[in-house]
């Protein structure tokens, strides 16, 4: 069976961030949760923030930039 809802945890693994990043962009509205129980992404919902915000640096989600490599010491 296909899973179509994903919990905070899962959504973390998923990305490979902690689950305090999932919950940010959830709190300031870059991922869209439910609630049943504990907050659920939806598979679609998580498919649309990836292809929405591919190429994007999300590492400040206040000032989101096109991600570029120039002088980037960390690749």
């Amino acid at each position: 069976m296909e899973v179509y809802l994903y919990t905070v945890e899962e959504v973390a693994a998923i990305l490979k961030v902690n689950k305090n990043a999932v919950y940010d962009l959830i709190r300031k509205g870059f991922l869209t949760a439910l609630k049943l129980g504990r907050l659920k992404v939806t598979k679609s919902t998580l498919l649309s923030f990836l292809n929405e915000y591919n190429g994007k640096d999300l590492s400040d989600l206040g000032n989101i930039k096109e991600l570029t490599f120039q002088n980037d010491p960390s690749i």
